[in-house]
This record gives structure tokens, sequence and C-alpha cells, in this order.
């Protein structure tokens, strides 16, 4: 018997599809994947209206089934271009999620709002369930930017957002150009570039990007305007305190810095207002501990995500998809 609901009451995400199995049955794979196919209306419209939805009893478990699942449903999983985080491609379009060290918090953020090429879905699958912490929060982006205040809002609108990045040629902190854009061709880099509106410059020790978006957007479907950019995540400010420390020790010039953040105009970003923001993606985060076989489907303007600290394994994959 298949089940759907709220997982929690309380939130109005994530909304739970749930496989409950006879007694002594083993989870169905292939069970999910029939039903999907015979409610996408349904899914499309729930996924609208909640952001989020979690599959769960199905025993998607292991890298083959979830790349079989997503393959399935979508019409093309993307490949990492323009990449800011350390990640492991296990097949075309698998990815392990963001490897970033257990003892700290990953922040909210929708992935890639920092660059003119976003997946409109996210899709995680728990391979291995932590043995404790190591939730992927999520939260409703329509709620937060109804939840700050009228002046960060309207200085958003106004002054959009300027994302700036050095990238290292295989030495160095943070990622290597060739690691980012998953190639080794300097070609391939411009043309790229040139088609998603980024300045670039070469350096001697790298490569310099800065590219200008919108700090809140509409939602393509619904014309809802949500927040939607990763201005707190690219501040340096985000980094646990210890590495901040470091980090402006070794960068006497801001310029240099692996990645940074300001307005469109040029201004910088002060590090209060970036905590409000931070503070308020936290407090209308949802978690939930994972189990083994969980898959969760995210529209990924309408919801950011995190990471909590864990402890013990813990193997969550990650595909993104434009549909």
């Amino acid at each position: 018997m298949i089940t759907e609901r709220l997982l929690n009451p309380s939130h109005n995400l994530p909304f739970l599809v749930e496989l409950e199995p006879e007694i002594g049955a083993k989870p169905d794979s292939n069970a999910l994947l029939s039903w999907y196919r015979s409610k996408e209306a349904f899914l499309e419209q729930t996924l609208l209206k909640h952001g989020a939805i979690l599959f769960r009893g199905f025993g998607i478990n292991t890298p083959a089934l979830f790349a079989r699942f997503t393959r399935s449903v979508s019409r093309t999983l993307l490949d990492n271009k323009e990449e800011n985080v350390p990640r492991t491609k296990l097949t075309s379009g698998v990815y392990t999620s963001t490897e970033y060290p257990a003892e700290y918090r990953l922040s909210m953020h929708s992935e890639y709002s920092y660059s003119h090429h976003w997946p409109a879905r996210l899709f995680f699958c728990c391979i291995v369930a932590p043995q404790e912490g190591g939730e992927t929060p999520i939260a409703d982006n329509r709620e937060v930017l109804k939840g700050l205040a009228p002046e960060i809002v309207g200085e958003f609108r106004q002054k959009k957002v300027k994302y700036l990045r050095n990238l290292h040629g295989g030495k160095g902190f943070g990622l290597a150009w060739q690691t980012a854009f998953q190639t080794d061709d300097k070609e391939v880099v411009e043309n790229y570039c040139r088609k998603s509106a980024i300045e670039f410059c070469w350096s001697e020790n790298g490569l310099r990007l800065s590219q200008m978006l919108d700090g809140i957007i509409e939602h393509p479907k619904t014309g809802e305007p949500v927040w939607f950019n990763q201005a707190p995540q690219f501040h340096p400010s985000d980094y646990p305190p210890d590495i901040y420390r470091s980090i402006l020790e070794a960068y006497k010039d801001e310029s240099e810095l692996p990645q940074n953040v300001r307005f469109g105009d040029g201004a910088p970003m002060d590090e209060t207002l970036l905590g409000k923001i931070r503070g308020m993606m936290e407090e209308k985060s949802v978690l939930f501990p994972w189990q083994e076989g969980d898959l969760l489907m995210l529209d990924n303007v309408l919801v950011s995500h995190g990471r909590m600290p864990f402890s013990g394994p813990r193997k969550i994959l990650v595909a993104m998809s434009e549909n």
C-alpha cells in the first residue's frame, strides 16, 4: 500500500509518499517508478505546492537504482558546470553530495543560484544513513522571502548580487578551474563564460570570474516571488569562525579571495545583514532523519537545502535535472 501525506502535519514540507510493504516482503524499487509514471500530473502539482517530496520505503539504496530512477523520470540529468564545492562523479549525472567536513554545517542554499544555469529539480538519495545528525534541512524560499525585513528585500531587488571567484590552476585554497568546469581546455571555459554572461580573465594563479544575477526571482511556472541567491554562502563569513579567521589572515587583498560576494553596484555586503539572512533561512528550515533508501525530490527554485553535522558513515547521492 502506498500512502500520501505530509511527513509532519506542522510543516508544509516535505510531502511524503511511502510504500508500506506486507510483512516479510522486500522493498520494491520498481513500484516507485510505476507509481510515479501513473501519477505525474499529481506529483507536478504537489511539488509546486510543497516544494519537496520524500519517497520512502521503496528501497532505492544503491547508486545503480538511483541512477535508473532519476534517468527514467527526467529528460536529462545535468553534469556539473561552474562548480564551487567538491563532489565526486559516480556516473553520468549522479554525484556524491557536497564533500564537506562532517563536523561542520553546510549552510542553506539553492543549487547553482549563483549561475545563469540552475537545475529545476534536485534528487537526493540516502545510501547510508548517518548514525547521528547529517540531516538535509530544507526551507521554502517563498517563506524565507516573506520573513525577511522589507529593507533587506528591497536592497536585493534593486542592487542584485555580484558573485566573485578566483579559481586556482591546480594548487591553492578552493577549487581549481579545471575541476569547476570539468575540462583542461581554456577555450572551452572561455566559450562557456561568454555564453553565460560571466566576465573572466586569466591570471598568473588561475582564473578570475565575476557575474551579476537577481537575488529574488519569480518561479518560472507559478510566477511566485522567491528568495533565490547564494550571497550568504558565497561570503567568506559563512565559513566556521576558525577557518574564516585563517582566510582573512591568508588573503590580505579581498580581491584575491577564492570566492566572495558584493551587491551589483560593487558595494560590500555587511556581515550582520548576511547573518540575518542565514538566520531566517535556518528558522524556516525543516529537518527529518534520513532512512536508508529514502529519495528526496526538490523544486530547486522553491526550496533551499543544507546539511547538518554528523558522526559515523554517511552516503547521500545527488542528481540534477532541467525538469
